[in-house]
């Protein structure tokens, strides 16, 4: 009797013969972020540069600023490498970034504050399901 062949077609290269993964390596799903914190890292970094360009032309935000614009670089760095802190430092500039974006909409009446708010507490969100949490080292 022969054997029936279950290669559905696809070869991700983590099993050898013998149906056993070759010792020292990752499969590719643990390497890579999730494709939500990528996008928040970039968000972060984003927020990092409109900090800076306002620090820079010296109208918009002071000096002080600057702190926040290191630390949310810091982050997105560290959540593309997948670490714990960094989500944390994530999670707490959005939940920050959202409470002052709705503060900006309830007292100024800016539907941009509306908007911005809305997304972060969507990271938010995001950055609180089990399965984020699970991948972080």
């Amino acid at each position: 009797m022969t054997e029936k062949s279950t290669n559905t077609g696809r070869d991700d290269g983590a099993k050898q013969a013998g149906g056993k993964a070759p010792a020292g390596t990752v499969p590719l799903a643990i390497q890579l972020p999730l494709p939500g914190l990528a996008a928040i890292a970039l968000y972060l970094l984003v927020l990092a540069g409109v900090i800076v360009l306002g620090v820079v032309s010296g109208r918009r935000y002071p000096p002080v600023f600057l702190v926040f614009s290191v630390l949310f670089i810091a982050s997105s760095a560290g959540l593309l490498t997948l670490f714990r802190w960094a989500w944390s430092l994530a999670l707490a500039a959005v939940v920050l970034l959202s409470g002052y974006n709705w503060w900006l909409f309830a007292s100024d009446h800016q539907a941009a504050g509306l908007v911005q708010g809305a997304l972060n507490f969507v990271f938010f969100l995001y950055l609180i399901r089990t399965e984020v949490r699970e991948k972080l080292r």
